[in-house]
């Protein structure tokens, strides 16, 4: 692995454990694409440090719990907000 992989998905795993950000939200910050960020953690970073990988997954686990109540969240705003603007 070459030492800027390395190094790209030690920072992407430090930005996720310090923000809770998602893969998506991750991927815009780093301008990388969403597999990228998700093979970097999910891949490559458990031969660089396991523990980080771990606490890493964690956090993704968690994400993904709650896509489903993200997702409901941002329809019930787009149709309230098209309510207002029909009114």
């Amino acid at each position: 692995m070459q030492n800027y992989i390395r190094k790209r998905a030690v920072k992407v795993a430090k930005h996720i454990l310090l923000t809770s950000d998602t893969v998506r939200q991750t991927a815009e910050i780093f301008s990388i694409s969403k597999s990228t960020v998700h093979k970097d953690v999910s891949e490559r970073l458990p031969r660089i440090s396991e523990e980080l990988a771990e606490e890493v997954r964690i956090i993704l686990e968690r994400n993904k719990a709650e896509r489903h109540l993200r997702g409901g969240e941002a329809t019930r705003k787009k149709y309230a907000q098209e309510n207002k603007l029909q009114v």
